[in-house]
């Protein structure tokens, strides 16, 4: 097993790398200084707390304190997933659903299938796996469909005079959300090993795994996130364009 260690003076030390970002943002004059110190600030503050709870929900190893944990990941997933649909009305409730869904889909076929055990130091990491990923997707439909509904406002209109129905009026809009949604994670998947050794495989190479059994588990966890990605765009965009549309289906957004 690794001997690596982390002290507080190491993570002194290396919060240097910080200030690099810091100084660009002060000589460039981008504006986000305060929001890289805020962001890491952030970072620091929740990672500890959540190291601690952890720390105590994998020494309780109790599957309700385990699921409730899932139900918290999953609920602050949607809601900062919502938050990128400029206001689209049932967005957090569309948003619980696909990160409900995404992610409960996921488990069960791991869990069925021997790759997972319902224990806490296995459920609660991957559940943040899936839902931080269905967030990202869903966060980038969410964006795509509404600027996509305002650049196609007309041709929309226009389809809808001649008789059109809603799904048929906006079926390239649902398209190219989806697709929007899915394309970072398929991108990604595309240059892994060549470009990057993502965190399942790098956190398992750094504890001392053997790299050839640690490829395993990190084409499981691709193919995870391939299934989650598809699952909450598909989920937030056929719900979402919805409210674009009211119960006489006329757009009025």
């Amino acid at each position: 097993m690794s001997n690596l260690t982390v002290s507080p003076a190491t993570l002194a030390i290396t919060f240097s790398l910080v200030l690099f970002a810091i100084f660009i943002s002060y000589k460039q004059k981008l504006g986000i200084t305060k929001d890289i110190i805020w962001g890491i600030s952030r970072a620091i503050v929740q990672l500890t707390v959540v190291g601690y709870l952890l720390k105590y929900i994998f020494g309780v190893n109790n599957v309700w304190l385990t699921f409730a944990m899932v139900a918290i990941i999953v609920l602050n997933a949607a809601w900062n997933s919502s938050k990128r649909s400029n206001g689209l009305p049932n967005a957090f409730k569309i948003s619980v659903l696909a990160m409900s869904l995404s992610t409960a889909v996921c488990l069960s076929i791991l869990i069925l299938s021997g790759s997972l055990k319902v224990t806490p130091s296995q459920i609660v990491p991957i559940t943040g796996m899936t839902a931080s990923n269905a967030m990202v997707a869903s966060g980038l439909a969410y964006r795509s469909m509404d600027s996509l509904f305002r650049d196609q406002h007309q041709q929309v209109m226009e389809k809808l005079a001649l008789g059109a129905t809603p799904a048929q009026a906006t079926k390239s809009i649902v398209r190219e959300a989806i697709k929007t949604g899915m394309t970072p994670t398929i991108d990604s998947s595309k240059t892994l090993g060549l470009v990057s050794l993502p965190g399942m495989m790098s956190g398992l190479i750094f504890a001392g795994v053997d790299p050839v059994k640690a490829i395993g588990y990190q084409i499981m966890v691709t193919f995870m996130l391939l299934a989650t990605t598809s699952l909450s765009s598909i989920t937030v965009v056929y719900l979402g364009y919805k409210q674009f549309y009211n119960q006489e289906e006329q757009l009025v957004r």
